[in-house]
């Protein structure tokens, strides 16, 4: 079965633990959530037929080690979870960044799972998949995406009823012409929540740029 590939491309990480690294991405077609706050809507159909060999050959052509797999929804693909195995096994340091709302168990222990919690103002919070908090690892880290003050308060009461800071490292991000960024940066300094608060890298850059 062939993956279905929007677009390979090259560039600086600009979210997580590992912003700032030049990463190969590989964006693969497809997602079944419909955030209403999407960047990448382009990436929801369409595409290009690609096998996981032909992906290996053009990720090996950039000078990096750093691959993240993203989408729309990675994971919404089957070919996804070998096409990981295989960039780790050719010795590529992987991270997977994903909605959340899929399984996310059976991803290569090696792959940092960047996972996001839909909160209420994406429109898609129903489609949490609160059982993946019990598999993720200290590799991983859990996104959430901050629309509102409402959305905020959504997430600083996951935080605390659900333990998020005990499963992995936690990012807040404002969404993009939503939210100040310095007003979430105060709300989270104001409640001392332990997370780290994140803005896209690569939009202070090239704003929404394709393949940035």
């Amino acid at each position: 079965m062939a993956l279905r590939l929007t677009e390979i491309f090259f560039s600086l990480q600009g979210e997580a633990a590992r912003a700032g690294l030049p990463t190969v991405f590989v964006r693969l077609t497809g997602c079944p959530l419909r955030c209403v706050w999407c960047d990448t809507e382009y990436s929801f159909t369409g595409g290009e037929p690609a096998t996981i060999a032909s992906v290996l050959a053009e990720v090996a052509k950039y000078p990096t080690r750093q691959v993240c797999v993203t989408g729309g929804e990675p994971l919404s693909q089957k070919e996804c979870l070998p096409l990981l195995t295989a960039l780790c096994d050719a010795g590529y340091d992987v991270s997977l960044e994903t909605s959340g709302a899929l399984d996310v168990a059976a991803v290569d222990p090696r792959v940092a799972r960047i996972m996001d919690l839909k909160a209420p103002d994406s429109g898609e919070s129903a489609r949490n998949r609160w059982e993946n908090l019990d598999v993720l690892t200290v590799r991983d880290e859990i996104k959430i995406v901050i629309a509102s003050r409402g959305d905020y308060e959504w997430a600083r009461d996951a935080l605390r009823l659900r333990n998020l800071a005990q499963c992995c490292q936690v990012l807040l991000s404002p969404a993009q012409g939503r939210v100040e960024p310095r007003m979430l940066a105060e709300w989270i300094l104001e409640d001392g929540l332990d997370v780290r608060f994140q803005m896209q890298l690569h939009k202070v850059l090239w704003g929404n740029m394709k393949g940035k």
